[in-house]
């Protein structure tokens, strides 16, 4: 999984360095500098933290501080107090005696750049993420913390796990742990770690066979749930994207039971759109890794995951995420989990679907008007519709139409590309969302083991915390709710147990309801008709739209709930409302929130997917309604289960339930913390830290905090610490509660300060650092009068000192006075020369010689006690043998003889070995005495010993010194030697061609090394070398001069370049020229064209006439219309009567003929009702006069018209003449524009030669310039090296003579000096001989030595063995006394034998001391020597530093010519980036023009048509059919002709375009030319910055040791290298935020687009609208004049009932008579009837194709209205138009006559004429059209040829500019380069001189080893023999 780290082999590391304080970082802030009433925190504007400074003085509410050295004034509220150092580095900040912010900000940040990442604020546990991997989480750490308390271990999420889990132990309460952080701050990992701890420590152990424990089950759902609802974001590659509330249970034995888990605000959005530096979840990237096999081949997935642009619009890989293995362990996941291997791959195939999703959302099309989508390529939709197990052809009509139920029926609503992605984006969030939901489930059965009793629980919530963006959303708003809530239940929660303490201690507390703070902010979002009611409703509401939602949250809450505010402009200018939360006003953006909180889904697609074989996708939409067809019977009254939630009610939903559960629970805090944006480890952005600290509610706590006791101590520690305030008191105290009253009332302290509880001092904040100050007061009185006792004492017994010196010197005076005295008293005289010779006098120099031999003595005690005891044992052994003797005598006489003989022999031998002793005595006083006058000497040569090795020592010093600098000496000589290396290879790369003059001056050289090396020998030539170096500078100076000539001759040269560049000048000049010719045949261009719009206006003039005329027209039509209308109305009058008359015939027939009075009356009606037959008549005829009349006008309006269409077409013909003129000088403009053309190519033609020769001309300058420069160099090296030559020949031949004279002189002291050395040399080999015969005379003598000692040895055994005997008989006679002196007698032997060998020692030193001596004087001389040398060396190193310098400086003016050169290459691609946007500019316009002839083609389309149907219309009218086939076949040929004019036209654009695209290569091949240059320059000054880096770096290396000045200078170059890190740091920030502004922008694009399109479709809307309005106003005001018309006939038709009710009685009597007549006029009014309705039809009809007319007059009205501009200019021509007015009046007058028969044939059935007449009147109007369409293109189509000629003309300007310049900027890289060239051949000069200084203190350092090697050889000669 992501994070996965393998364990290492071995033991677990100890934690402890990561966990607990060191005594280390204790005692260094200790150390750090503090003072109690000064030491401040001040604001630090630059990076949101705290700076520490002093306080100098407050001034009212200001304060003055000093920050490091810079006093600054700031506000007193600003300004926090500093914590004493003890207090550094606290476990718990809210211990912590100041707790400002900028205290606790520095305590976290101490320990976090200390490795400590865990701190606790009261209960809160603060975790900053370190970026790295600490082994603090391992099994060694975990059973540290095992049964430990949380003060009884250092800080960590496992001392909060472990208190949760003895919480739930103890008080079988359950627990829940609560972790927050942004993203990124390691909530996931502390979860993760925290669910490990429980699965290790609280193992059941229960495991059956083949199956995985609950403890590997709990931990294997961390991949899965990774893999699903983890993702990259910016600031984290593993961002957990949902809250999630994991219960873990236990069993009453506290062992686990099982875990379940709830989840919370998936992020829905990241499915279908990711950012660019973001990924989309990680399953995608799992599933494209290849490490299940079979999977892409069952997911129809292909092996490029940029095929899939739902999941590659952002980042695809991640360098710390392995997506095989990340697959792996969520496929073997699944396995432990129990997940079959049909539901695993349902998951895979859900995924994979939402993927095939993304791309079908890119296969809609629009098609027809109305741009309904429909899918032409089905291959993605197959895919999807395989993976859903649904028909694919339904699905897609059903994206494409869903049904809708409109009614009871349902109805298919059309939708549009973009609705239609946007539906299947919603099936697809949807889809993934419902599968997460679903794995979650699975998980949790399959962690719940049902046969294991649960008890308890502890829950671990991992959740977002409070999140402040720029821009705030939807989902913003509901996490910052969701902190709200935690807030209160965290303050709640933690001044419960801080009253419960107070209690518990018996402090006087009332209690605070702290979770009160947070009330009213949460009634805001949760009261009836409060935000999420409105939010709900709103969302509900079919017709609300952010707007509305907007106003409604603003007449509702703004005003009535406080923490409801206007919006700030700062981070977001778009915010619509502000709500005050705890942590900060947050800004929020509410734009579709709505559609997000309905989060809509396509109920057709829903309702097939839970009818598909998916199981798995039918499990997903179970809950959902679908699309059922027929509803249920007890489903009337009830809402839809799933359809109505919205996503906000069902996250409250989710909340409270969470909430009810935390209240329930004992909590504990784990707050999580980024501590900077760039994941750099120890890295700390102080405000971003105070910004989450903010947020996090740890700030919050701390001021909860401050409003108790924050501060707690035991009274042992009370004591302990602040005994010394009131000793006496505490130690009169009885108990410690009135120890620490008294110490208070000591220190006089408020008692409301603090408060005694029953175990604890509780202090107030900041009170404790008020005690340490008194406490610190306290101990600096006793240190000062610890001090003033001690400076007491010292003071007395300096006071005896000076006592005692001063009783010396009165001593002293007196002696020196008496001495005076004695110095003229001879007495005194003879006394002082007596008293060296007393022996009371030289009592030390006795007393040494006897301690001595006491020393000696008691060093051979020892032995001579043994021999002692031996002799006694002896003498025991001998007294035991002369009893035998004494035995043997008294036995036997002969054996007395014997032994008399043998006495005898005995005493004889006695008597010689006496003598020997007598003589050995003599010899031993002797040795005695010479040793004495040894020991005096030894005294002597040891002291002269100790002088010599002090002065050896100081000899090997100064020699280690030498060696020292022969080693420096010999690193420079190295460094010099690789820079001569690398200086002799560019050398012998440069001076190949003076190979011959080389080795002439080599030959000279090495005779002049011969020379100088010999006499380098002798110490006399060092004067000599000395006069040639003064030369060597006077060579220098002449060569400055030569260099000077050199540089004149330079001048010169650029005094030809600057004609060569006049030239070239002239060229451009001569360009400019042409240029202006150019300009002159586009001005004559545009002459023509002026000229053919002109001929455009004519034919608009006529257009213009032939639309009056067309209006007209539609005026007499709607004449037609009129009249027809009357004559309706009529003929409805008529019908009326009709119907009265036969309902009165009926009720005649009915009453018949009863009376004759009846009759009688009939007989009147019957007259009445002829008189109204008359009437009527004569309104019929009235009417027909009225329509002859009508149609008589309509007659004259025909010819009027036919009259002004004669004149019309005389017009059109004298247009056509006038055309056919124009056309003639059109062609004519066409050639001249051709010709202009033509010439125009020919001058590209040239521009391009002139350019191709300018650049040839420039390449040949170039080259002339090298060669210039190689001649100039070659010139200045052949001069350089002539004088040179010439002057080393003058010096040779000088240096020749002298040499001769020395020659001659060293010749003879050569010969001299060979004398002396044959002569030293013969006294050498003597001295050699001699010395190698003594060496082996003394090799000899010790030989000799050795073998006399070991016979001296053997006589002593023999002497020693005669003494013993002699012991032994005179043991009988004397004491034990001679056996000690005998002993004393031996131990003086060998002190004789020690004496001999110190004076050979002593005579060994002594010649080894002389030779040491001679070596000394030697080396004396050569150190003198060497220092010679070294000051020569060290003028040498002072002229190298010199030349240094002036390097440095040299390199300084190269990087600013190089800086220099950077801003001309950014020039220049600043300029490549405007021809480039210049060119898509062009590119664009060149769209826009093809777009533009595309409608003007339509709409030529549409007029030819339009003209069409008038023409055939007006030849209906009036013409016949052959003169409209003219017209026809004219208007044709025009047709063609402005075909071809238009194809021409397109032609020269496509010219036109073809020599754009030809100036985009040149540009390109322009640029690629000068990219080209600038790398190879770039190449080359790299090059030299390479070998003069190369340069530097070696003299810098050779003068490291003379520079002292240099540290200074990399110190500051460290310190710049810091300054530029921090730059390019801040550049990267700069860059970021570059970034994510271009993202908002891009964003806001993205908004802008979508809000553009909105306002499009709603302006659409509104105009289809207003259409539909002005539609259905029109139909309105027709029913309202038609119900006017009817409501006045039914007026009538009453007024006529009532008079034929009255004559009733009178009609009553001719009833009978009438009943035939009625029949007959019932017949009649049959015929009538039916007559009236075909011409009801007909006239209904017409009306239908007068609309349509009136809708295309309007349009032509349209058109008409945007030629009203065009139509002002024509004003001069109103005569013309009156003449045509009055001729189309008089055809009007006809066409009137001849709509008037029309109608009348129309009356008799002439339907199929009118139809005719109305097609040709459509196809007239369309031909018209056409034209009018045509010219307007024509005119459009010249205007934009224009446009395009005028911007290539720009372009061309632009494109001669930047040549210009480019030209320019070769030449001056042409002068950089040449001063380069200089620049290189003085560093190759100076180099040179570098060479020869270096040959010469080689030579010298040669010199100076061989002096060395001498000095060595000399030395080993001297230490040899020894």
């Amino acid at each position: 999984m992501p994070g996965h780290v393998k364990k290492t082999t071995g033991p677990d590391p100890d934690p402890s360095p990561w966990l607990c304080v060191s005594d280390e970082l204790k005692k260094k802030n200790m150390a750090k500098p503090y003072d109690t009433k000064k030491s401040v925190w001040v604001p630090n504007k630059a990076d949101g933290g705290y700076l520490e400074g002093l306080l100098v003085e407050k001034d009212g509410k200001k304060v003055k501080v000093n920050v490091g050295g810079e006093e600054k004034v700031f506000k007193e509220e600003q300004v926090c107090q500093v914590n004493p150092p003890k207090f550094d580095c606290s476990d718990d900040m809210a211990n912590l005696t100041y707790l400002g912010d900028a205290c606790v900000l520095w305590n976290s940040v101490v320990r976090y750049v200390n490795e400590l990442i865990y701190t606790y604020s009261g209960l809160f546990c603060i975790a900053i993420n370190p970026y790295k991997r600490f082994p603090i989480y391992t099994l060694r750490t975990m059973e540290m913390y095992v049964g430990k308390r949380r003060n009884e271990v250092p800080p960590h999420i496992f001392a909060i796990a472990e208190g949760a889990y003895q919480g739930m132990m103890q008080s079988s309460i359950n627990q829940s742990i609560l972790i927050t952080g942004e993203s990124g701050a390691g909530k996931t990992e502390n979860t993760k770690k925290v669910i490990s701890y429980f699965a290790t420590i609280c193992s059941s152990g229960k495991r059956k066979e083949g199956e995985a424990s609950l403890e590997d089950k709990i931990v294997q759902t961390n991949p899965v749930l990774e893999a699903w609802g983890n993702a990259k974001t910016v600031r984290n590659d593993n961002s957990s994207r949902f809250g999630k509330f994991i219960r873990i249970h236990f069993n009453a034995a506290g062992k686990l039971s099982g875990a379940d888990m709830v989840v919370y605000l998936l992020e829905k959005s990241r499915l279908t759109y990711q950012q660019p530096l973001e990924r989309c979840y990680h399953s995608f990237y799992n599933l494209m890794s290849d490490q299940v096999p079979d999977l892409k081949e069952k997911c129809l997935l292909s092996n490029d995951i940029y095929d899939y642009w739902y999941v590659s619009q952002g980042k695809t890989t991640v360098p710390t995420i392995d997506d095989k293995e990340d697959m792996q362990f969520a496929d073997e996941a699944f396995d432990v989990l129990n997940f079959s291997q049909e539901q695993k791959y349902d998951v895979f195939k859900n995924t994979a679907c939402m993927m095939h999703m993304g791309n079908m959302t890119r296969d809609f099309v629009p098609v027809g008007k109305e741009e309904q989508a429909e899918v032409k390529n089905d291959n993605n939709a197959q895919k999807v519709a395989t993976l859903m197990g649904i028909d694919c052809e339904w699905m897609v009509t059903y994206f494409c139409k869903p049904k809708l139920k409109v009614g009871t029926e349902w109805v298919q609503k059309g939708s549009t590309c973009n609705q239609a992605a946007n539906s299947v984006a919603g099936i697809a969030r949807a889809l993934y969302e419902r599968t997460f939901r679903i794995i979650v489930e699975k998980c949790n059965e399959s962690l719940i083991d049902k046969t294991m009793k649960k008890v308890t629980y502890i829950g671990v919530l991992d959740i977002a915390g409070f999140e402040i963006f720029d821009y705030n959303g939807f989902e913003q708003i509901c996490i910052n709710y969701v902190n709200e809530k935690l807030q209160q239940f965290f303050n709640q929660h933690m001044f419960t147990l801080e009253q419960e303490e107070y209690v518990r201690e018996g402090l006087d507390w009332a209690n605070v309801d702290f979770g009160m703070d947070l009330g009213p902010c949460i009634e805001m979002f949760e009261k009836p008709m409060a935000f999420l009611a409105i939010f709900e409703e709103e969302s509900l509401f079919p017709k609300a739209t952010d707007e509305t939602f907007r106003n409604k949250l603003f007449e509702n809450m703004l005003g009535k709930f406080p923490n409801f505010a206007k919006p700030s402009p700062k981070p977001d200018p778009d915010a619509h409302f502000a709500i005050v939360h705890y942590a900060a006003t947050v800004s929020y953006n509410l734009t579709s929130w709505l559609e997000k909180n309905k989060d809509p889904l396509n109920d057709t697609i829903v309702e097939m997917i839970k009818n598909g074989s998916n199981n798995l996708a039918i499990q997903c939409f179970a809950d959902h309604p679908g699309q059922p067809l027929e509803a249920g019977k007890d489903d009337g009254g009830r809402k839809k289960k799933g359809g109505g939630k919205t996503v906000s009610s069902y996250f409250k939903g989710q909340l409270d339930d969470l909430m009810t559960t935390l209240y329930k629970t004992e909590p504990h805090f784990i707050r999580c913390v980024v501590p900077n944006t760039h994941k750099i480890p120890g890295g700390v952005e102080p405000g971003l830290v105070m910004h989450q600290y903010q947020c996090n509610g740890v700030l919050a706590g701390i001021a909860i905090c401050r409003k108790g006791f924050p501060n707690k101590m035991l009274y042992p520690e009370f004591k302990a610490r602040y005994n010394i305030l009131s000793a006496k008191a505490v130690a009169k105290a009885k108990s410690d509660k009135s120890a620490a009253n008294a110490v208070f009332d000591k220190i006089k302290l408020d008692k409301e300060k603090f408060r005694l509880g029953h175990t604890k001092v509780f202090f107030r904040a900041g009170i404790l650092g008020y005690m340490e100050e008194v406490r610190e007061d306290k101990i600096g009185e006793v240190l000062s009068w610890l001090q003033a006792g001690a400076r007491g004492k010292g003071s007395r017994m300096q006071f005896q000192k000076l006592k005692a010196q001063k009783l010396s010197l009165y001593c002293a005076q007196r002696t020196i006075r008496n001495y005076y005295i004695g110095k003229t008293w001879l007495w005194w005289q003879i006394w002082l020369a007596i008293k060296p010779n007393l022996k009371c006098t030289q009592f030390t120099k006795y007393k040494t010689e006897y301690e001595e031999k006491i020393a000696t003595a008691e060093a051979n005690i020892g032995k001579a006690t043994a021999e002692c005891a031996a002799v006694v044992a002896a003498h025991e052994r001998l007294c035991n043998e002369k009893n035998e003797l004494f035995l043997a005598l008294n036995s036997g006489g002969s054996a007395v003889q014997d032994v008399i003989d043998k006495t005898n022999r005995i005493e004889a031998a006695r008597n010689d070995v006496q003598k020997q002793v007598d003589t050995t005595k003599a010899r031993v006083k002797g040795e005695e005495e010479n040793i004495a006058s040894i020991q005096q000497s030894q005294s002597k040569v040891t002291r002269d010993a100790e002088k010599l090795r002090d002065e050896i020592k100081e000899l090997e010093n100064t020699i280690e010194k030498c060696e020292e600098d022969r080693m420096s000496k010999d690193n420079q000589i190295r460094t010099l030697r690789d820079e001569i290396a690398h200086q002799e290879e560019l050398i012998s790369k440069l001076h190949k061609e003076k190979k011959s003059v080389g080795e002439n001056r080599q030959k000279t050289e090495e005779d002049i090394q011969s020379a100088e090396d010999r006499c380098n020998h002798l110490n006399k030539v060092k004067g000599k070398l000395e006069q040639s170096l003064d030369e060597c500078e006077d060579a220098l100076e002449r060569e400055k001069k030569s260099k000077g000539d050199v540089e004149k001759l330079k001048r010169k040269v650029e005094g030809d370049l600057k004609l060569t560049q006049e030239a070239v000048s002239d060229l451009e000049r001569m360009n400019s020229e042409l240029g202006q010719n150019l300009q002159r045949k586009e001005k004559e261009l545009s002459s023509l064209t002026a000229k053919i719009e002109d001929e455009h206006t004519l034919g608009n003039k006529y257009t213009k006439q032939v639309k009056e005329l067309q209006s007209r027209i539609d005026e007499l039509d709607e004449e037609i219309l009129a009249e027809r209308t009357n004559r309706a109305k009529a003929e409805k009058n008529r019908s009326l009567l009709s119907r009265e008359i036969e309902d009165l015939g009926n009720r005649l027939a009915e009453a018949g003929s009863n009376t004759s009075t009846q009759i009688e009356l009939n007989k009147k009606r019957e007259a009445e009702l002829a008189k109204l037959r008359g009437e009527l008549e004569e309104a019929n005829i009235s009417h027909e006069g009225t329509l002859a009349a009508l149609r008589q006008k309509h007659n004259n309006s025909m010819s009027d018209l036919g009259e002004q269409i004669d004149s019309i077409n005389k017009n059109k013909a004298k247009s056509e003449k006038d055309k056919a003129g124009m056309e003639r000088d059109l062609q004519e403009a066409r050639g001249g524009l051709e010709e202009a053309m033509r010439d125009r190519a020919n001058v590209e033609k040239n521009c391009k030669m002139t350019q191709a020769l300018i650049v040839e001309s420039n390449q040949k300058l170039d080259e002339m310039a090298r060669a210039l420069n190689e001649a100039d160099a070659t010139k200045k090296k052949l001069q350089v090296e002539s004088s040179d030559l010439t002057r080393q020949i003058e010096e040779c031949e000088n240096t020749i003579a002298s040499l001769n004279k020395n020659k001659i002189s060293l010749t003879t002291q050569l010969e001299d000096t060979k004398r002396l050395a044959d002569g030293e040399a013969r006294d050498r080999a003597a001295l050699l001989t001699k010395f190698k015969n003594l060496t082996t005379e003394v090799e000899n003598l010790k030989m000799k030595i050795d073998e006399e000692s070991e016979k001296k040895n053997d006589v002593l055994r023999a002497l020693s063995k005669g003494q013993a005997e002699i012991q032994l008989w005179r043991s009988k006679f004397e004491t034990e006394g001679l056996g000690r002196i005998e002993e004393l007698e031996s131990s003086k032997h060998k002190l004789a034998a020690r004496v001999i060998e110190a004076e050979e020692n002593i005579e060994s030193l002594n010649t080894k001391i002389a030779s040491a001596e001679k070596a000394k004087h030697r080396m004396e001389a050569e150190i003198e020597e060497m220092a010679m040398e070294y000051e020569r060396t060290h003028a040498a190193a002072v002229i190298t530093e010199k030349r240094g310098r002036n390097f440095e400086k040299v390199v300084s003016e190269w990087k600013i010519k190089a800086e220099d050169l950077q801003a001309e290459l950014e020039a220049s691609q600043s300029e490549c980036r405007n021809i480039n946007s210049e060119a898509f500019r062009l590119k664009a316009a060149f769209d826009e023009t093809t777009e533009q002839l595309d409608i003007v083609r339509r709409e030529n389309k549409n007029l030819a048509d339009e003209i069409k149907d008038l023409l055939d219309q007006l030849g209906d009218g009036g013409r016949s059919i052959h003169e409209l086939d003219k017209l026809r076949r004219r208007l044709e040929c025009e047709k063609e002709e402005l075909q071809a004019a238009l194809e021409e036209a397109e032609g020269a654009l496509e010219v036109e375009e073809n020599k754009v695209l030809r100036a985009q290569l040149e540009l390109s091949q322009v640029r690629q030319e000068i990219d080209r240059r600038m790398a190879e320059k770039e190449e080359e000054f790299n090059n030299t910055r390479k070998n003069h880096q190369r340069a530097m770096e070696s003299l810098q290396a050779s003068l490291e040791t003379e520079q002292r000045c240099k540290a200074e200078a990399l110190r500051i170059k460290k310190k710049l290298e810091g300054d530029i890190n921090e730059l390019e740091i801040a550049l990267d920030h700069a860059n970021k935020a570059n970034n994510e502004a271009q993202k908002a922008i891009k964003r806001y694009q993205a908004q802008e687009r979508e809000a553009e399109s909105a306002v499009a479709e709603a302006s659409k809307q509104r105009q289809e609208m207003n259409e539909k309005y002005s539609l259905v106003e029109r139909r309105s005001n027709a029913l309202a004049g038609e119900m006017e018309e009817a409501r006045a006939l039914l007026d009538s038709a009453e007024r006529g009932k009532k008079q034929t009710e009255a004559e009733l009685s009178e009609a009553r009597n001719a009833v009978n008579e009438m009943t035939s007549i009625n029949t007959r006029a019932g017949a009649e009014k049959r015929g009538l009837e039916g007559n009236v309705h075909t011409m009801q039809a007909e006239i209904d009809d017409m009306l239908h194709q007068a609309k349509n007319s009136e809708e295309k007059a309007k349009k032509a009205m349209v058109d008409a209205a945007r030629l009203a501009d065009e139509l002002r200019a024509e004003q001069d021509h109103t005569s013309t138009q009156s003449k045509g007015k009055r001729a189309l009046e008089c055809q009007l007058s006809e066409l009137e006559q001849r709509i008037a028969e029309a109608s009348e044939s129309a009356m008799h059935g002439g339907r199929t004429a009118m139809a005719k007449l109305e097609s040709r009147i459509k196809e007239l109007e369309i031909e018209l059209g056409v034209l009018q369409s045509r010219t307007g293109e024509n005119t459009k189509h010249n205007q934009k040829a224009e446009r395009k000629i005028k911007e290539l003309q720009f372009q061309i300007e632009e494109d001669t500019k930047n040549q210009d310049k480019m030209s320019d900027l070769a030449s001056k890289l042409q002068q950089k380069i040449k001063t380069y060239k200089k620049q290189i051949e003085e560093a190759e000069e100076i180099a040179a001189l570098n060479l020869a200084k270096y040959r010469k203190a080689q030579q010298e350092l040669e010199e100076t080893e061989e002096r060395s090697r001498m000095a060595e050889a000399h030395i080993n000669t001297i230490n040899r023999p020894f």
